[in-house]
């Protein structure tokens, strides 16, 4: 714990009072039993830190020689004119060194020598404290284990927005030194899959989008039975205008399949994503049954085949997982799950257990009334989980007192048993939500910035490139300068005084 002493400074018949804040002292006893103070004057150093003084003890220092302090404190007591190169001001007068550092900063810093680790602060920025760290010449594994994770996971942060911005820099800019296929293929993919890039971009997301709506639409009208019509043998089949909209449909998508694969800069990591495994999944079952159907009737008669059409025409559905591509919402959904498996093979591991104890206690209680429905364990599962899940279609009910007190009893934990796990999943979509609209929003920021920065520099040179013409005219016409150019020394004149006037 840092304390605080209060002196009163006498100067001009007026009494200052300065606040030094420190750590306690620690007198160490050397191998003769007697305290270091007795054995000889005790080293210290006077520093300030941002404006705050405090008085460091040399043994306490020296804990660590490889930090800058214990630098300090040799050169101190060296006699060497080092002492400059170690700190940003000396008065060699008082022999107070000056450092231009945070002294909230420099308190955690102090922890070390007095206790042997490090704590960050809330609200100090861990990347702003690794550069104190380095500026004292402190190693990170003095740092508290706690703080390292919040360490860890800000330079994570960092990268993720690094990437990004490298990312949004790549689609938007390109790669100048690619060939000709390279800046093409380039473009064909910003084109097909970053609707954010340009106008065309974002037409053919929306296009893309309209098409997935549209194809689900149809092939969920097509199942109404007034909508179909009927074939030559008399069975019902899709209406032909539904079949021509779902070929142009389907023409689409394979479109813009083979175009993102060509244009993939890396075709196996591209086929094996998993949104592209979904939309290869909802083409392909189109020209299987087409190709089947082109093999002739006498392949159409078999059973299996039939089946395995109607098996491919519902393998359809997998064309509305497109609509997560065009949906960040969807997207964090997906994230926030992959994160929450634990959470959801809790929530399956309560649900099983409980399922198994239930159903097996109602088929036991059951069994005395005649006119049972529990006719055995496994048939009594249905029942179990349409119990705990609080649904009861009513189909299968306990018809004694036991049974009814055992079903009450199973629905109230299978309330319990779900709503435990949701808590942790719902607060992991809202801080993968939250962190997509913060790597989003940095992104930007840093765009904006790299932007201004251009500007600064274009606007200096032209400034730098005026300036030169006008002093290369005035040196050519033998003119005196103008009187913009002493605003250098002058500027250097002000800053010496505010400096000795914040020293006073």
């Amino acid at each position: 714990m840092a304390c605080y002493n209060t002196f009163l400074l006498k100067t001009d018949n007026v009494e200052k009072k300065i606040i030094m804040w420190g750590f306690p002292r620690t007198r160490y006893a050397d191998c003769n039993g007697s305290s270091s103070a007795e054995a000889g004057e005790q080293t210290e150093i006077v520093v300030n830190i941002g404006g705050v003084k405090q008085v460091l003890s040399g043994d306490v220092l020296t804990r660590f020689p490889d930090t800058r302090l214990a630098e300090i404190v040799e050169s101190s007591s060296a006699g060497s004119d080092d002492l400059c190169s170690l700190c940003d001001d000396y008065d060699p007068d008082t022999g107070e060194l000056y450092f231009d550092r945070d002294p909230d900063t420099f308190k955690c810093i102090m922890e070390l020598y007095y206790y042997g680790e490090i704590h960050m602060k809330r609200g100090i920025c861990p990347i702003c404290f690794m550069k104190e760290m380095e500026f004292w010449k402190i190693d990170s594994e003095y740092l508290d284990e706690c703080c390292k994770s919040n360490l860890t996971d800000v330079e994570t942060e960092l990268a993720e927005i690094a990437d990004k911005v490298k990312t949004i820099l790549v689609d938007r800019d390109g790669d100048p030194s690619g060939t000709g296929w390279q800046r093409c293929q380039t473009f064909l993919w910003r084109l097909m899959e970053k609707p954010e890039s340009s106008l065309p971009a974002r037409t053919i997301a929306i296009a893309s989008f309209f098409f997935i709506l549209v194809s689900s639409v149809v092939m969920c009208v097509g199942t109404i039975p007034d909508v179909q019509v009927e074939d030559a043998e008399g069975n019902l089949t899709e209406h032909p205008t539904l079949e021509l909209i779902e070929t142009l449909c389907i023409g689409w998508f394979t479109l813009e399949y083979i175009l993102r694969l060509l244009s993939s800069p890396n075709k196996v990591k591209f086929v094996l994503s998993f949104m592209n495994i979904i939309d290869f999944m909802a083409i392909m079952p189109f020209f299987v049954v087409w190709i089947l159907t082109s093999l002739g009737t006498a392949m159409m008669e078999l059973a299996n085949v039939q089946q395995a059409v109607q098996a491919l025409r519902i393998m359809r559905i997998a064309r509305i997982f497109k609509l997560a591509r065009h949906s960040s919402g969807l997207q964090t959904l997906t994230s926030a799950l992959k994160s929450s498996f634990k959470e959801l093979g809790l929530l399956l591991m309560y649900m099983g257990v409980g399922v198994f104890l239930f159903s097996a206690l109602g088929y036991t209680m059951e069994q005395s009334h005649p006119d049972t429905l529990f006719t055995s364990i496994p048939q009594s599962f249905w029942w179990a989980v349409i119990t705990m899940t609080t649904v009861g279609y009513g189909d299968v009910y306990p018809k004694t007192t036991l049974g009814r007190c055992n079903a009450a009893v199973s629905f109230l934990c299978g309330v319990i048993a779900i709503a435990l796990p949701i808590h942790p999943i719902i607060n992991n979509f809202v801080i993968f939500y939250n962190k997509q609209q913060v790597l989003e929003t940095a992104a930007k920021h840093e765009l904006e910035l790299m932007a201004l920065r251009t500007s600064d520099d274009n606007l200096m040179a032209v400034s730098q490139s005026s300036r030169e013409s006008v002093l290369g005219s005035e040196v050519w016409d033998n003119k005196p300068l103008s009187s913009s150019h002493s605003e250098v020394p002058l500027l250097k004149k002000t800053c010496t005084e505010g400096r000795m006037g914040s020293a006073e």
